[in-house]
């Protein structure tokens, strides 16, 4: 099957670039968050996975047919076992899907643009009308059950989640693969390819709502930061910066939002500071400078951020201007780095552009961003700038992925600054904001840290 091109692709489904474009317009910011005061917005239970479901029908009618049909795969199989689930199988389901059940197939059959994508299941309960069953007779064993089903429909190429590079394209147990094999048989199973391109299109690709509504997942995030960022929760000389990192724990189990990694809290200190404070690196002091890593999940998505802030000494109104111009030449980078991102791209180009001209501008980058959605760390283009020592592991193939639009990414990048009111030391800005790439150009979803927070 010849794959249609990027932009006969749109043309399939054009409601999808022109929505996603116009939601995306209607909030972009590249100053600072407004504090709108987002978390106190946070809906119930029962609300969140209504939303979810209405996000999925769209997906499930959009996303599916799209990406199939630029990868030329005409069948997809999701095979997983209850408790090992497929990445990608527990954001096909419906709310409120907790598990797979016992051994669970979800089957995508395009027929054609006229016909469209079937959605079928071949495992032994039923999902409502989200995927017609096709194991109708209970006595037939499930997997020669599926073969049938499978040889009835003849497609050409049948896409498997199985890939040595994508951890996201690679849920097939090889168990599972084997029970395969055996009900299809040769002339069958040498039609299967890698839907490592299906389960990372699927994943990266945002709906118009779900990039309206990131918004306000970042909303929330700014506003935790905040308060954590705040006399509210930091007592100079007292609180730790584990303190600070279980205060964030607590708050987020008392506004029923997760986490998908623990915070952190660091601190940089000036150094005859901290031969002062005997090298304490626990508790937060005068002068320091604090840096935190930070991310929620909530309605299936996820943010990821770094911001500053320093806590004033006595007199001081703000912080000192070395600091400030740390924080600005931090800012200049996120600028080149954003200006790089252009549909087609590879990761790898991207980063190698970005970090030659934050070089040449004397901002000594380091960039290591992702994707973000449905996981934290998640599926799309790579860009990874550091050495290969110190890179994860594949992240060179990963690299060769390129940038397709609708996508959001965590802009993770670090600039070092020599400070002169710390005697010339060197202080590392890591920066982390969240993005989203769409109608041609990367933008922060609700602003970007252009100062520091203060705390007194």
């Amino acid at each position: 099957m010849m794959k249609p091109t990027r932009k006969r692709i749109w043309l399939l489904v054009p409601c999808l670039a022109m929505a996603c474009t116009i939601a995306a317009a209607s909030f972009f910011q590249n100053v600072a968050p407004g504090g709108a005061g987002d978390v106190k917005n946070i809906l119930p239970e029962k609300a969140r996975a209504a939303l979810r479901n209405e996000w999925l029908r769209w997906r499930l009618d959009n996303v599916i047919p799209m990406i199939m049909r630029r990868e030329g795969i005409d069948m997809w199989l999701v095979i997983n076992r209850e408790y090992n689930e497929d990445p990608v199988y527990m954001s096909m389901m419906p709310e409120p899907t907790m598990s797979a059940r016992r051994t669970s197939i979800l089957i995508f059959h395009d027929r054609g643009a006229q016909a469209g994508v079937e959605r079928l299941t071949g495992s032994y309960y039923g999902t409502g009308d989200w995927y017609k069953g096709t194991w109708t007779d209970k006595k037939k064993d499930q997997f020669d059950s599926l073969a049938e089903f499978i040889k009835s429909r003849n497609p050409q190429k049948i896409g498997i989640d199985v890939s040595e590079h994508w951890y996201f394209g690679d849920g097939l147990t090889a168990a599972l693969k084997g029970k395969l094999e055996k009900a299809l048989g040769p002339e069958y199973t040498k039609r299967f390819v890698s839907a490592e391109r299906l389960c990372i299109g699927w994943l990266e690709t945002r709906s118009p709502q779900e990039m309206s509504v990131y918004r306000h997942l970042c909303g929330i995030a700014h506003d935790i930061i905040g308060e954590f960022y705040s006399n509210k929760v930091i007592t100079p000389d007292v609180t730790t910066t584990e303190d600070v990192v279980w205060w964030i724990r607590q708050r987020l189990t008392e506004l029923g939002i997760d986490t998908w990694f623990q915070p952190s809290i660091n601190i940089q200190r000036r150094k005859n500071e901290s031969e002062k404070a005997g090298q304490d690196m626990r508790t937060i002091r005068r002068g320091d400078v604090l840096h935190c890593d930070f991310g929620i999940k909530y309605l299936g998505l996820c943010t990821d951020m770094q911001w500053q802030a320093y806590v004033l000494k006595p007199g001081e109104t703000e912080a000192p201007a070395g600091l400030r111009a740390a924080l600005d030449r931090a800012n200049r980078l996120a600028d080149v780095f954003l200006a790089e991102f252009k549909e087609g791209r590879s990761g790898t180009e991207v980063v190698e552009s970005s970090m030659k001209k934050g070089t040449d501008e004397s901002l000594r980058p380091s960039i290591y961003a992702h994707a973000i959605g449905f996981h934290g760390h998640g599926a799309g283009c790579t860009m990874e700038g550091r050495p290969s020592e110190s890179a994860p592991e594949g992240t060179k193939e990963r690299g060769r992925y390129t940038l397709f639009p609708n996508t959001a990414y965590s802009i993770e990048f670090s600039s070092t600054s020599s400070v002169p009111e710390w005697d010339g030391q060197d202080v590392r800005i890591a920066y982390e904001e969240d993005a989203l790439f769409t109608g041609g150009v990367a933008k922060f979803i609700d602003g970007r840290q252009l100062k520091f927070l203060l705390i007194k």
